[in-house]
């Protein structure tokens, strides 16, 4: 995600504290911070994806996948 749209998403929160959001700037908030979250999620399914465990005789592992809940 671009550091210009993570700075708007600071930028909303502050704005929220201060006075009432538009629906404009609502609706706003909602779509980047569905993005971040997507973003987020998938740098660390990347992240693991490339994790292996070493056991005690030296083996690399990868852990398998576990189907979502």
């Amino acid at each position: 995600m671009e550091q210009k749209k993570i700075d708007r998403i600071n930028e909303l929160a502050h704005l929220a504290k201060e006075r009432e959001l538009t629906a404009e700037e609502v609706a706003e908030r909602q779509t980047l911070r569905a993005e971040y979250i997507a973003a987020f999620r998938a740098n660390l399914t990347a992240q693991l994806e490339n994790t292996v465990i070493v056991d005690k005789d030296g083996n690399r592992i990868k852990p398998k996948r576990t189907p979502k809940s």
